[in-house]
């Protein structure tokens, strides 16, 4: 007992560290096996010729200079990402900060109505609502059965490259519940009693949404902007399910052309290039935007602007 006691004292941990370690080792276990090792042999195969099952073989750079030099999908793909990201993130925001505004009232069956503008955003991107997405739109569709009840001309919404892309942003900003909730948790937090002083000197709404309201919610937009970057640049399900990519290409987003490239073409060195890249673009998006918060961003221990 005397010898058990002495060993861990001499290693410098007690009882409760194991037991520590031990409630931890699960976690610790799934994120070295299904992430951290993952993630490091894809950077690896990204300099490989490597396909499912077969030995991996070094090819140096000439995956990624062949991403940037000669594959023109590549490029297409990358416009239809940063397009995608453009309509979506600004869309998503402003569609979450109009609705929480509505929401920071107190009228009757406030609840109830949170909730169901809630309700959207705890489906996510599941394959369920892209393709009730899909059949909304079709030609023959919900929405085109409509537009010819009002006798308006009908659209080809998932057929035509001017709106296949716009569609499926649409179910992405749809999807504005988790961004509304912070946004609505933020707002609750803004003093009453700066309102009510701008409200005295004669502010308007516009003027004290601009002054007082943006100002005081800024951490939590900067928050949902970075968040809503990421999952825009990363999105798959959406167009794989509604349109696969088409018409021509004009939904063919990064996600998909990694996916193809990689399960579908078994290239999966090529695949790991395609994805080091859309986690290079993430990175140095992520690192302007913090670098840039201290000059937008406020937060409140940090006292007057």
């Amino acid at each position: 007992m005397k010898s058990a006691t002495s060993a861990v004292k001499k290693s410098g941990y007690t009882k409760r560290d194991y037991q520590a370690f031990i409630y931890i080792a699960p976690w610790l276990l799934g994120f070295i096996i299904l992430q951290l090792y993952p993630f490091l042999m894809s950077l690896f195969y990204s300099f490989n010729n490597y396909t499912i099952g077969a030995v991996p073989e070094w090819v140096g750079l000439k995956n990624y200079i062949k991403l940037f030099t000669q594959d023109t999908e590549f490029w297409n793909s990358l416009k239809v990402t940063i397009l995608y990201t453009l309509y979506t993130v600004p869309g998503k925001l402003i569609m979450a900060l109009a609705v929480a505004m509505f929401l920071n009232r107190d009228i009757k069956g406030i609840n109830l109505i949170r909730t169901l503008y809630y309700i959207p955003s705890l489906f996510g991107g599941s394959v369920a609502i892209a393709i009730l997405w899909k059949l909304m739109f079709l030609e023959n569709g919900m929405v085109n059965s409509f537009l010819q009840a009002m006798s308006l001309p009908t659209i080809s919404f998932l057929g035509d490259t001017r709106y296949a892309l716009k569609t499926i942003c649409s179910l992405e900003i749809w999807q504005f519940g988790s961004s509304m909730v912070m946004f609505l948790a933020a707002l609750k937090q803004v003093p009453r009693s700066l309102y009510e002083a701008a409200e005295i000197d004669g502010a308007g709404k516009v003027r004290i949404f601009f002054t007082i309201t943006i100002p005081q919610i800024t951490s939590i937009i900067f928050f949902n902007l970075i968040m809503q970057i990421i999952q825009a640049l990363q999105n798959f399900t959406s167009a794989f399910v509604i349109t696969d990519g088409g018409p021509m290409k004009s939904t063919y987003v990064l996600g998909m052309k990694l996916y193809k490239e990689g399960f579908s073409y078994f290239k999966m060195g090529y695949a790991s290039s395609i994805s080091w890249v859309v986690f290079t673009i993430i990175l140095i998006v992520s690192l302007v935007l913090f670098r840039s918060s201290s000059a937008w961003v406020y937060y409140e221990d940090q006292g007057d602007f």
